[in-house]
């Protein structure tokens, strides 16, 4: 059995828990046979790990945890004032491999939120969470500010949307092929295939 070891950088209190379970799907579909282990996750605000040094001190902090064995996954929203996902992923990336070119470095940034993701496959949630039987699916969901907002807002009052248990449970549900209709997750869904096969470890 292959086995892939992976350091996690990310921005919300609900990626910690749902990105190991995107990546342990994706590695699925990608190598059934593949088994993916995790150093404890590093989890910044986006705004703290945008400024000078922060970046860099943390993907230092990640390598050095990895101990040469396994690759960086840096995953964000890209939702603060005048972020484009096209033009700050690859200045986060060069930034990060700068530091540490000797190991493999995804940079995923979901355009608006994780959440946006979901609302991409929002059929495939029908049903989950408290989520109405006939959700739809907007014709542009990374078009939609405010993803949890549009998941909240579709949820029963006595129990809204909380990111802390419902994004990890909606990461497990939601149909992947579907939200790669949304283009960031496109990039999301391969740049985590390329991490996974740059890092194998022995």
């Amino acid at each position: 059995m292959n086995r892939a070891r992976i350091a996690l950088i990310v921005g919300g209190h609900g990626e910690t828990e749902a990105v190991p379970i995107l990546i342990r799907r994706i590695a699925s579909a990608h190598d059934p046979g593949l088994h993916v282990d995790f150093v404890p996750t590093f989890r910044v605000p986006e705004d703290r790990l945008r400024k000078t040094s922060e970046l860099e001190r943390h993907v230092e902090i990640a390598a050095r945890r990895l101990a040469g064995d396994g690759g960086i996954l840096i995953l964000l929203d890209c939702d603060w004032n005048a972020a484009c996902a096209k033009r700050d992923a690859p200045e986060l990336l060069h930034r990060a491999r700068a530091v540490r070119p000797d190991i493999p470095i995804s940079v995923v940034l979901a355009c608006q939120e994780f959440e946006t993701w979901f609302i991409a496959a929002a059929r495939s949630l029908r049903g989950k969470r408290g989520l109405p039987e006939d959700l739809e699916t907007p014709e542009l969901p990374e078009g939609i500010r405010g993803a949890k907002e549009w998941l909240r807002n579709r949820m029963p009052r006595h129990r809204p949307y909380a990111e802390t248990v419902d994004q990890p449970a909606l990461t497990a549900a939601f149909d992947l092929q579907e939200a790669r209709r949304a283009p960031s997750f496109d990039k999301c869904y391969r740049s985590i295939e390329w991490l996974l096969s740059h890092a194998i470890v022995d």
